[in-house]
């Protein structure tokens, strides 16, 4: 692919459909390696003011990228949410670490879940990142991530 434009193509928003969306950081910076700064990130991106037509099912934050699964809701497209969720994030993180500069790369990767079977496989896939990164041991252990399907 020669760029965001190429991502952009064939691209359709869904209501009602579940993604998997991935986001990196500007040049793959590990800027989530610090705990005051993603956890800034994690309030951030999880704030019920961007959630109010979508829904987060589950999702993970890695030094250098984010992984979540999103129901778009009828109010939503995908690139809008999507934007929504780099802009606030980005907007919060450098109000309280300056130095940050540029925080999210262009665009992001997306795809669309098929049912119910691929949703939880993925899910499973989003919340174990943090094991296959070598940063925890168990999933219990990482701090950044969250799933809906904890609550009971």
């Amino acid at each position: 692919m020669s760029g965001y434009s190429d991502l952009r193509k064939g691209r359709v928003s869904q209501p009602g459909q579940i993604y998997l969306v991935t986001f990196a950081t500007m040049d793959r910076r590990p800027l989530f390696a610090s705990p005051e700064r993603a956890m800034v990130a994690c309030q951030a991106m999880t704030a019920a003011r961007l959630w109010y037509r979508s829904r987060l099912l589950c999702w993970v934050l890695i030094p250098d990228h984010w992984h979540g699964v999103i129901e778009l809701g009828a109010l939503d497209s995908l690139s809008t949410l999507v934007q929504r969720l780099k802009c606030n994030s980005a907007r919060t993180i450098r109000s309280s670490h300056p130095d940050t500069g540029n925080v999210w790369e262009k665009g992001f990767h997306d795809r669309a879940l098929r049912d119910a079977t691929a949703v939880l496989t993925t899910a499973r896939y989003v919340v174990a990142n943090p094991l296959r990164a070598g940063l925890s041991r168990r999933v219990g252990e990482y701090a950044w991530w969250d799933a809906v399907w904890l609550c009971g």
